[in-house]
């Protein structure tokens, strides 16, 4: 007996499919072919700021434990069936890679699928590796898919969470999802923070909104509860079937620590520490953003429309404040904030009238006349304004996203 690794990626695109609904059938039919897996299929995010990243850019994989030689070939072809019958060939933007691999998960393959979460990696940069694990890889189109189906397989999970998919009956798709809302406030209300962003402010975060064939996702901390969170969802249109996956998701696993601001590059997430070099500025669209400087430079950082109240943090900042920001940078260089942690917070101050002798705030008596207390009538031709300690309208400690404007590998606080 002996283990062979499948991976897939790149079959989706914006007018439908899932890869993981591609994989849900695949596994299926391998199962109800005799076909013995060993765990669970894993969904593996790979980095959200690649400029070839498909819809929500995760690739996956599985295990199958075969008997004979002779099944690898026909797991192959039920696999590669599959994804030619179901991948969004049309789509010039889809290029489905698959992978088949028999070794064990060594060191090169573990970095390499760090580096698709955190780097950009090239089809060249897997076809090398490939080689030398003696991985199969079969490329539809220009095969970009090879890249993260590589990754799905060798992807370390030392902090893992697990998602739990339900798909819908094709001839739903593109309809309204059909989920009850108070099922999933009470699901919520009895699992949290086993299960997580379920909700925000009250709003249905489980269910997607583009037209592929997720009726509803529960993310979670282990596969019991996700089990008995399934149980509470009611839904008023009927499931086709479900598959839990093991995932990076929720995990920061796309986070490097940059030493300084010069460090920084397009397209990779960072946590970097900084001071705030100017007043956060609300700019068309409703985006604040600001400035973040270092001994070695700066970078722009934003809290876009999206972020909805998490803006209002961002706006009570104040320059001088010390903090480690999080986030990932786009093509033009701003780094797109995901969450904030408030190292220090700089004394600001506001000039005020002079203080009376009562304890009241004095008012001007007029134009160079100084000023006289509106309580007992003392007045003081020479007082002068005074420099007031203000109360910050924010504390030390972490700030982040919505859930509903969370990436999938940004780690919520309450995994903290």
């Amino acid at each position: 007996m002996y283990t062979l690794h499948v991976g897939i990626d790149d079959t989706d695109s914006k007018a439908g499919m899932c890869t993981t609904y591609l994989c849900s059938v695949v596994v299926d039919k391998l199962k109800a072919c005799g076909y013995l897996m060993d765990g669970h299929p894993r969904l593996i995010r790979l980095n959200p700021f690649a400029p070839h990243k498909t819809r929500g850019n995760g690739a996956v994989s599985f295990k199958l434990t075969l008997r004979k030689k002779k099944e690898e070939n026909w797991v192959k072809n039920i696999v590669l069936e599959l994804v030619e019958e179901l991948a969004e060939m049309h789509d010039p933007q889809t290029n489905p890679g698959v992978v088949f691999y028999q070794g064990k998960i060594t060191p090169p393959l573990r970095k390499y699928a760090l580096e698709t979460i955190r780097n950009i990696v090239t089809i060249k940069d897997a076809e090398i590796l490939a080689n030398e694990i003696d991985a199969e890889i079969i490329k539809y189109k220009n095969g970009r898919g090879i890249i993260g189906a590589l990754a799905a397989i060798g992807c370390p999970l030392d902090d893992k969470t697990y998602e739990l998919l339900a798909y819908r009956q094709p001839g739903f798709c593109g309809k309204k999802r059909m989920v009850d809302h108070n099922s999933v406030v009470k699901m919520n209300m009895k699992t949290y923070p086993a299960t997580f962003d379920n909700l925000d402010n009250f709003y249905m975060n489980i269910t997607p909104h583009t037209p592929c064939p997720v009726l509803y996702g529960i993310r979670g901390e282990s596969v019991d509860v996700l089990l008995e969170a399934q149980k509470m969802i009611k839904t008023y249109e009927p499931i086709k079937s479900t598959m839990l996956f093991f995932t990076n998701q929720h995990t920061d696993l796309h986070i490097q620590n940059a030493r300084n601001i010069a460090e920084i590059k397009k397209f990779q997430c960072y946590g970097v520490v900084g001071i705030i070099q100017n007043l956060p500025k609300t700019i068309e669209g409703g985006h604040v953003i600001f400035t973040l400087q270092d001994e070695s430079g700066e970078v722009e950082c934003a809290a876009y429309e999206p972020t909805k109240d998490f803006r209002n943090i961002i706006r009570y900042l104040r320059p001088g404040d010390y903090l480690m920001v999080y986030g990932g940078v786009g093509g033009k260089g701003t780094l797109n904030l995901e969450k904030i942690k408030i190292i220090h917070l700089a004394k600001t101050y506001e000039s005020q009238n002079p203080s009376c002798k009562c304890g009241k705030r004095m008012k001007s008596a007029g134009k160079n006349k100084g000023y006289k207390c509106p309580s007992c009538g003392s007045k003081f031709r020479e007082a002068a304004k005074e420099l007031v300690e203000m109360e910050r309208q924010v504390y030390e400690g972490f700030y982040e996203v919505p859930p509903s404007a969370r990436r999938h590998l940004s780690k919520p606080l309450i995994r903290n």
